[in-house]
């Protein structure tokens, strides 16, 4: 694996002055699932998964799920999900043995999350197996706190629609939405999936149509924005918990530093601007039915 950060990573890290923080929670990435982490992952109906497209052009975020259980970690180098991008999907097709991919476990109930970087290993039995690079952990700042409901009778993959210019109807998803996932990746260290949050309307849109998303005080890694200042590719997952709709975005990121643009942001210590450059919208494809954030739902 090298050093813990790539440049990339390293170069942010020092533009925030938090180098030396960063090096101190470098310790508590693993190169194998702990037992503990291991019984988490077991515990999740879904996982959320970044990687380029079969055509390596687009990096794309989706969503795998099944019932628990069905990611499981047969080996403390090794993870096994049950489930592959359905039809439809950015990602169909793409995760193939040696592809490097980004996986990411929430709980949005306790606001527990875990991280899985890798590649993908031939599997005999069907199932996507990922051999384990990166694993870690990140504190649940900024996550909405659902309740997890049932499956609403007759929910599945019904639709498809995809362009690059976002319709009203998507763009309003974005603009409420206080939740998404945005995938990312660097040439050699790989894939990269994250969540991000806030509070309804925290994300912003341009005049010309980019996004603006705050980032806001975390871990201090900068995985995500380092591998953006390495290769602007990006991929944004958003979910509508209510209907099972999911929005992927394929887009380029670009940190802004601007000291006056940041301070028009409350909270904000960076800005990363997004140029969405496809989009593909999916009908039912998610896990629906969550209930509405839950109270005191952030930190």
């Amino acid at each position: 694996m090298g050093g813990r950060y790539h440049a990339g990573e390293l170069a942010v890290q020092e533009r925030a002055g938090v180098r030396a923080m960063a090096a101190r929670i470098a310790n508590g990435i693993h190169r194998t699932v702990p037992e503990r982490a291991a019984d988490f992952l077991r515990e999740q109906p879904f996982v959320l998964v970044g990687a380029e497209d079969a055509e390596r052009r687009f990096v794309w975020a989706t969503l795998l799920s099944g019932p628990p259980g069905f990611a499981s970690v047969p080996s403390p180098d090794r993870v096994r999900l049950d489930a592959s991008p359905r039809a439809g999907d950015p990602l169909e097709g793409a995760l193939c043995p040696g592809r490097r991919l980004g996986v990411l476990a929430i709980d949005p109930a306790t606001r527990r999350r875990m991280r899985v970087n890798g590649t993908v290993l031939p599997s005999a039995d069907g199932t996507l197996e990922i051999g384990t690079e990166e694993v870690y952990s990140n504190c649940p700042r900024f996550i909405t706190r659902r309740a997890p409901g049932r499956m609403p009778a007759g929910a599945g993959h019904r639709a498809t629609r995809s362009g690059s210019a976002l319709p009203p109807d998507l763009t309003d998803l974005i603009l409420r939405a206080d939740t998404f996932f945005l995938a990312s990746a660097h040439p050699e260290r790989g894939a990269d999936v994250s969540h991000r949050g806030g509070p309804p309307g925290f994300i912003r849109m341009t005049a010309d149509g980019r996004l603006v998303v705050p980032d806001y005080r975390g871990n201090a890694m900068f995985n995500t924005l380092g591998n953006l200042a390495t290769d602007p590719r990006a991929g944004l997952l958003f979910l509508d918990f209510g209907t099972g709709l999911s929005l992927h975005l394929a887009a380029r990121g670009e940190i802004v530093w601007d000291a006056d643009r940041i301070a028009e942001v409350e909270d904000a210590e960076r800005l990363v601007e997004f140029t969405v450059e496809r989009w593909v919208a999916r009908e039912g494809a998610a896990p629906a039915g969550w209930m509405d954030a839950l109270p005191e739902g952030r930190g």
